[in-house]
């Protein structure tokens, strides 16, 4: 083959080299527009994962870097005036510069022709000449540009300022420096990369960048390879006590906006994108350049496997687009949350150790204590001690007091509408439903939206509390709940608005009936999407009206037996359609600013909240962001929390979406938890109120991890318990626990115990003379710079 590689940064030279070692008759040629000496940057680190694809792929190279790699297992955490160290991590870094001389020399030693300070020729002509041209050419790409109708480019500049820089100081571990200063939250990502120095980037939100006077340099033009010596000044007298009298080093340093880069093709023609070009990653998960190495190494592959470039370029995109767009996901999470780190400026501090680990979802709590038993149970201990719990358990296991209620676990079954019900009457299947969910062991089950009118429904199959006989039927089921469980039940009362009307969801959600139609309402006469029906713009007559049935549902709920109410306020329905601008549209006292969209559902809840008890709770569930351009985001959504705790309401359940049918939800794990996480610390747990998590959680392990981290004190799941009903108790028995959080219906008592699988409960016998004993803890390893280990054994 004849190759053209636009970019001699790592990810191109090493796909050179790999490509010269597959078949020395390939004809590789390099361009890149600066010198060979020309390098920006300090460390680069690799995961072991990565390292052992080098090592397999091109020994040569990966031999030369053991050499050069300083290697360690610990992050040492700095903040609020303590330093807590988590172990059993794993990484590796060396010098960017002496990666680059490697590479060039290998390429040199492999015959690839690479032409420094060269600009390479146009890409069109290399594109005829060459059977392949890899555009490596960066976060700026030409090549991307240039054909970005073939590549459709998305480019996303976030709100934090970073600035690459590096310190004298050999750091021993990977350093989290958290700092609070006047202007506001800044941190510190700092790790060693050779025996003489080590990686120091900075970082903060754009907002403190400019409270601390970092924009006095915002409009000078910095020529390449020069830095911006005010702000380093700066940045050096700020982190003066961790720098300890060491030197601030600088490479090209100014103040950079992280750009996240996708593309929905990688491929034009003959021509790839490789690296930052085809995708970028925060750096708090990892280096681009082990980014760019990966991709270099699946792409030699795909084109040594396949017979043809066209074949082998699809190949590639297949091989390694999941696995990029997991790991920027993961990114994703970690730059949003340090983008948000001064929402957590007050979080005890073992606490916020744990958060930041668990940032990016990737490392939950049965992760960490698998890397490091230890601070794993400092963190569950520290976790008892925050909520005054007299035992140490799972944290989903902890008591928690919601409003007036006591709840035994912090386990809640969502909201599901089950679409079973009679002329809005719960029969049979909702008390097996619902009871079966308490007998499994939740703390707190949850009805469907129970509709507070006949054509506040959202289906003809939809449950009720607008008459006495729907009641009865609800005090069925909370007797069952109460009489056979140690859960507490909640009544979720709502109005379908716009969204009503239509068929049950197995016959075609959102479709309208097309028999048996009602009128449906709306704050302003705009359908839900194309195909649906259009509402009618309420009139205060009928906002009088619907007030009034949530205040008659509310009574019902009471009379029922409900421990708790919820108003629902999300997912497009009525009260959430007053909230958003985008269903929203009145020109009245209640449509325009966020104020006036709130004007109706507060009024609503004021008004159940006067009849409703004061001894049992209530709350609400809101869409955190509409998921659509113009419509409510997550900044909205700390507001409207405000708003709705100021009037009374003791815990928000935050869920999102489902205000417009053309939403576009960035759909994951967890991938709500963030919305309640902000709530959570910015607004409600200062008052004292609760927030509840919901949205695509599975598994113990990730309901433990969000509790632990501080992202909500509670965690809705609702797919999880139609899989397995019994769920809380069978996470009960697989993490061990016993005790009052998950108590055993008397009659399932005997299935506690996990029941035993073949081979895997097996006992093995000692098939070793002699213990294996380790002289040093492999759970954490520190960097000890060579010249420093040197010292330290004259010494003795």
């Amino acid at each position: 083959m004849k190759i053209a590689i636009i970019g001699g940064g790592p990810g191109g030279l090493y796909f050179g080299a790999l490509m010269k070692q597959l078949d020395t008759n390939h004809e590789v040629t390099v361009w890149e527009r600066n010198a060979a000496s020309d390098t920006f940057g300090f460390g680069v680190v690799f995961s072991d994962e990565t390292l052992g694809g080098i090592g397999n792929a091109d020994p040569v190279v990966a031999e030369y870097m053991s050499r050069r790699f300083a290697r360690w297992s610990d992050i040492d955490i700095h903040f609020r005036g303590q330093m807590h160290t988590v172990g059993g991590q794993g990484f590796a870094a060396m010098s960017r510069k002496e990666l680059l001389e490697l590479l060039q020399r290998r390429c040199i030693e492999l015959g690839v022709d690479v032409r420094f300070s060269t600009m390479a020729p146009d890409v069109e002509q290399l594109s005829a000449e060459y059977d392949l041209v890899l555009a490596a050419d960066g976060l700026n790409s030409a090549v991307r540009t240039k054909y970005a109708e073939s590549f459709k480019p998305s480019l996303d500049p976030r709100t934090s300022k970073y600035m690459w820089l590096g310190t004298d100081q050999v750091f021993e571990a990977f350093k989290f420096f958290v700092k609070e200063t006047d202007a506001g939250t800044m941190q510190i990502h700092g790790y060693p990369y050779s025996d003489e120095g080590s990686t120091f980037i900075v970082e903060m939100h754009e907002d403190v960048w400019r409270a601390a006077g970092f924009d006095e340099t915002e409009n000078e033009v910095f020529a390449p390879g020069v830095s911006d010596a005010k702000s380093v000044a700066k940045v050096s007298e700020i982190f003066a006590e961790e720098l300890a009298g060491y030197q601030v080093l600088t490479n090209n340093s100014k103040w950079i906006n992280f750009t996240t880069v996708r593309n929905e093709n990688w491929r034009h023609g003959n021509i790839v994108l490789l690296g930052d070009s085809a995708h970028t990653a925060h750096f708090s998960i990892g280096s681009g350049t082990k980014l760019a190495m990966e991709d270099a190494l699946a792409l030699a592959a795909c084109l040594h496997e396949h017979a043809d470039v066209d074949n082998a370029l699809a190949a590639y995109e297949t091989e390694r687009r999941p696995v990029v767009q997991s790991t920027q996901r993961a990114a994703q999470a970690s730059l949003e949350w340090f983008e948000n780190i001064g929402q957590y400026k007050d979080q005890d501090p073992v606490q916020f150790c744990f958060n930041l680990l668990t940032r990016s979802r990737r490392i939950t709590y049965d992760n960490l204590k698998l890397r490091d038993p230890g601070f794993a149970q400092t963190v569950e201990e520290n976790f008892a001690r925050l909520n005054n719990s007299p035992s140490v358990a799972p944290a989903m296991f902890q008591p928690h007091k919601l409003g007036n209620t006591d709840l035994v676990n912090r386990v809640v079954v969502s909201s599901m509408d089950m679409y079973s019900a009679t002329d809005g009457v719960p029969g049979e299947f909702h008390l097996v439903h619902l009871g079966s969910k308490a007998m499994g062991g939740a703390g707190l089950v949850m009805t469907e939206m129970v509709c507070v009118s006949n054509i506040g429904r959202i289906t003809p199959g939809c449950t009720g509390l607008y008459t006495d006989e729907q009641a009865s039927a609800w005090k069925r089921v909370t007797d069952y709940v109460h009489g056979n469980s140690n859960a507490k039940i909640g009544a979720q009362i709502g109005h379908s608005g716009r969204k009503g009307s239509t068929k049950l969801m197995w016959d075609g959600i959102d479709q309208p009936l097309e028999e048996g139609n009602w009128e449906v309402l709306a704050p302003s006469a705009l359908p839900y999407g194309e195909g649906c029906h259009v509402p009618v713009a309420m009139n205060r007559s009928q906002m009088d009206e619907v007030r009034e049935q949530f205040v008659a549902a509310a009574r019902r709920a009471d009379a029922a037996g409900f421990d708790v109410l919820e108003v629902h306020m999300a997912h497009g329905y009525l009260l959430s359609s007053f909230l958003s601008p985008l269903s929203n549209k009145r020109t009245d006292e209640y449509g325009g600013s966020l104020e006036n969209r709130l004007r109706y559902p507060l009024e609503v809840l004021d008004a159940v909240r006067q009849v409703w008890p004061e001894e049992k709770t209530i709350g609400v569930r809101i869409s955190a962001t509409d998921w659509s351009e113009g419509g409510n985001t997550e900044e909205d959504a700390v507001g409207i929390a405000a708003a709705f705790i100021n009037h009374g309401a003791q815990f928000i359940d935050v869920s999102s979406g489902q205000i417009v049918k053309n939403e576009k939800p960035a759909f994951g794990r967890s991938y709500q938890t963030p919305f309640a996480d902000k709530i959570r610390n910015q607004v409600a747990a200062q008052t004292g109120v609760s927030v509840i998590a919901v949205g695509a959680v599975s598994s113990y392990d990730d309901v433990n991890s969000i509790l632990l981290a501080g992202r909500a004190d509670l965690v809705a799941l609702g797919r999880t318990h139609l899989y397995n009903p019994q769920w809380t108790l069978q996470a009960a028995a697989e993490q061990d626990y016993v005790g009052a959080g998950a108590t055993w219906p008397l009659p399932l008592k005997a299935g506690r115990r996990k029941p035993p699988a073949a081979r895997t409960d097996a006992v093995r016998p000692r098939l070793s003379l002699l213990s294996q004993t380790q002289e040093v803890d492999p759970t954490h390893v520190r960097w000890t710079p060579a010249k420093d280990a040197q010292a330290l054994a004259t010494s003795r």
